[in-house]
């Protein structure tokens, strides 16, 4: 995984060994807080002390044994497990180097052959909670047909038929109405006369799509697509809106709007 700052909203994203403190810190107090392993009974600041001490020092030990075995190991889960298992040894001295400076624990053998069978597991949830942290939200893909700027002799022919003023517009839609055409574009709304099968020839190159027996769409132009109960309707840039058939909801539905 990258552990590079990223810049959000225009800030510089935390380093990743503040995160890892951050996170070792916060379990370091939930456990200070619980007091397991008969730690409760003693005095609240050398418990809190013991605890951020195992938990933030033999974290950091498991962090490093982290980046060394990241290039071999590429599973998070493999690698924790093989982490876990390698840090907890030198965990269990550390612990017991606490143990006996805070609580005057005698440091030997038997001892920290004991305390081996209670660090380890311990460890083992601390760096799996790091991976969980660190573990990247899936991502979810939307999948769209790409639609290119359409070749200027596309639209070319049936551009010629407007007016000056919308013959450069952005193309929206063309709706039919008997034997003329409403064409819809970024500037306004034209009326010509054109037969709609002859406007569907004149625009067959272009990026767009028929999507009623009454309506041809830019591709471009389309924001959203909607259908319920048999009923389709597509939105389209400047607020307006269009039927869409059976008939044709599937060339709506390969171009990836359903």
């Amino acid at each position: 995984m990258d552990r590079r700052p990223t810049k959000r909203g225009g800030r510089a994203a935390p380093p990743s060994w503040a995160i890892d403190v951050a996170i070792l810190v916060g379990i370091g107090l939930l456990m200070g807080f619980l007091g397991p392993f008969d730690s409760d009974s003693a005095p609240v600041g050398v418990r809190y002390v013991y605890w951020m001490i195992c938990v933030v020092g033999g974290g950091l030990i498991g962090v490093a044994a982290d980046q060394l075995l990241r290039r071999y190991l590429l599973r998070t889960w493999w690698r924790t497990a093989a982490v876990s298992v390698l840090m907890t040894p030198p965990v269990t001295l550390l612990v017991l180097v606490t143990q006996n400076l805070l609580v005057d624990q005698p440091v030997n053998w038997p001892a920290y052959g004991w305390l081996l069978w209670q660090v380890g597991p311990l460890m083992l949830a601390v760096m799996a909670v790091r991976a969980l942290v660190w573990r990247r939200a899936p991502v979810v893909v939307e999948t769209r047909t790409v639609i290119a700027p359409p070749l200027p002799e596309a639209e070319a022919t049936f551009r010629r038929r407007l007016s000056a003023k919308r013959r450069e517009a952005r193309l929206i839609a063309i709706e039919a109405h008997d034997h003329y055409l409403k064409v819809h574009t970024d500037v306004g709304v034209e009326l010509i006369t054109l037969r709609f099968t002859d406007a569907l020839d004149e625009l067959v190159l272009a990026h767009g799509w028929r999507v009623h027996r009454s309506w041809w769409v830019a591709a471009g132009a389309v924001e959203a697509v909607q259908w319920r109960r048999g009923v389709g309707e597509i939105r389209l840039a400047g607020g307006l809106t269009a039927p869409v058939s059976r008939t044709y909801r599937p060339t709506l539905k390969e171009a990836g709007w359903f």
